[in-house]
């Protein structure tokens, strides 16, 4: 399943001014997002930058995938391998 991971801007922002620490990195699947603080992408995956062509979350530059994805959400490993 093709996986696209890719650093939200807007969480990042506002991280910042409340001190909170949200996972900014998200993995999206035609069916889900994952919200992690690390990825670790166990296969083949390239970088897209597309600025005419955005995500339809806004993302211009993203990884796109169809490796298995391991997210950790602060200290707590979870695979994204579309099962």
């Amino acid at each position: 399943m093709k996986k696209r991971i890719h650093v939200n801007q807007h969480k990042i922002r506002s991280n910042s001014k409340s001190g909170e620490r949200e996972p900014v990195i998200t993995v999206k699947t035609y069916k889900d997002n994952t919200y992690c603080s690390e990825v670790y992408v166990d296969g083949p995956c390239k970088i897209i930058y597309s600025p005419d062509k955005p995500l339809s979350c806004g993302a211009k530059v993203w990884i796109e995938t169809e490796a298995e994805v391991i997210c950790d959400l602060e200290g707590e490993e979870m695979k994204n391998d579309g099962s």
